[in-house]
């Protein structure tokens, strides 16, 4: 029973900024270990036990600092309580998306990479 207005837009770009953030932090320590020697798999999922706390206080921190906001009645609340819901709805469902097809994807790709690679390689042996 809320509104879509800009609050609530304000909102999905402060959870958008969060949610890229952690995607290039584990992204980015994910080709940090494949720079390092790992194989794909093995690269993907130690950046996934490494990263998964950073990612979650990132997560609990901001759904907690919402819950008050959400559940005030105070006056002005009707105003920020739209930021408040967008906010944790969005984190909650960016954060399994960020764990779960975050590396899903880049594994995809990692394997298209090698793909590559492989038959550059072969190409230039022959």
């Amino acid at each position: 029973n809320s509104t879509l207005n800009v609050i609530s837009l304000i909102g999905g770009v402060m959870l958008i900024g969060i949610v890229v953030k952690n995607g290039i932090i584990l992204v980015d320590f994910t080709n940090l270990l494949r720079d390092r020697g790992f194989s794909l798999k093995e690269a993907v999922v130690k950046a996934g036990r490494s990263r998964l706390r950073p990612v979650l206080m990132t997560t609990a921190t901001m759904v907690l600092a919402m819950i008050p906001m959400i559940f005030s009645t105070g006056e002005g609340s009707e105003m920020w309580r739209p930021m408040a819901i967008a906010i944790l709805g969005g984190l909650t469902f960016s954060t399994l998306v960020t764990l779960v097809l975050v590396p899903s994807i880049y594994t995809m790709f990692g394997v298209g990479r090698l793909k590559r690679e492989r038959n550059k390689y072969l190409k230039s042996r022959n």
